[in-house]
């Protein structure tokens, strides 16, 4: 098992409900072909830096999972069909990078003083 983050954007015009039936169906997609969600953060309505489909604006999401590696390519073809989906990108992790998601939706890194030393 690999593991992924996947960003989504989704058009502006979703409501509440219907942005949480987009984040609820393709979280089911991935738990549904053995892969395991280990995080998910809405980030809501962002600008954009640049227009997309003469759109300014979209609905961010970030979905962190673990699966097998053909699943991607089963993703890729659901979130392609999908025409509230403006935008997409997946990102294999590598340890380093899962080890600092996890410090990061956990309170973050330990602060240290500079006066110790």
């Amino acid at each position: 098992m690999n593991n992924y983050e996947l960003m989504v954007i989704f058009t502006p015009v979703l409501s509440d409900e219907e942005f949480k039936n987009a984040q609820k169906k393709f979280s089911s997609f991935i738990t549904d072909h053995a892969g395991e969600i280990v995080a998910s953060n809405p980030w809501g309505l962002k600008s954009l830096a640049y227009p997309v489909q003469k759109k300014t604006t979209g609905i961010y999401w970030i979905l962190e999972y673990q699966s097998a590696a053909d699943l991607n390519e089963k993703l890729k073809i659901q979130l392609l069909r999908d025409e509230q989906v403006m935008r997409h990108m997946m990102t294999k992790l590598d340890k380093n990078a899962v080890e600092y998601n996890h410090v990061k939706r956990n309170g973050g890194f330990p602060k240290h003083d500079k006066t110790e030393a």
